[in-house]
């Protein structure tokens, strides 16, 4: 254990590997590439503009989102460390910054309050930790994503 976080394993490495051998699909690079270029939606309305039901935007914003939530689901229940996941997993709080803003909305449309919560949880950890390694950046981070 170094400084109270229990060290990483083996096993957080290779899930580390794993996920991103995922993110260099051929269809997860082009959800991924799209979603950093044009999701940079506000409101809910802007979103169901961009992403109507059943469009090629639709199913890259629900790649993304559904990608990250899984990984966050791994840091949120225990299976990956989180400190060795944020060493180099920043995307995670891209894709947060992004969706922040609608979360609560998707989650009235959806009727399912605990839609994205994983990412939500996990990217809450994520900015303390980065706060306390190096206050600012995040706030610096945040701006530059969110515009």
């Amino acid at each position: 254990m170094r400084s109270g976080v229990a060290r990483a394993t083996y096993d957080d490495v290779n899930l580390i590997l794993k996920l991103y051998e995922i993110r260099r699909d051929d269809r997860m690079r082009e959800a991924r590439r799209w979603f950093s270029a044009s999701f940079k939606v506000k409101t809910f309305e802007d979103f169901t503009k961009l992403c109507p039901p059943g469009s090629e935007p639709n199913a890259s914003y629900r790649m993304v989102t559904t990608y990250w939530e899984m990984v966050a689901s791994f840091l949120t229940s225990g299976p990956l460390s989180p400190e060795l996941f944020y060493h180099s997993g920043r995307e995670l709080l891209f894709v947060w910054e992004r969706v922040r803003d609608i979360v609560p909305a998707i989650r009235e449309s959806s009727r399912h309050p605990r839609e994205l919560k994983n990412l939500e949880d996990a990217a809450a950890a994520y900015i303390t930790w980065w706060n306390a390694q190096a206050p600012g950046a995040y706030a610096a981070f945040s701006q530059r994503v969110r515009g």
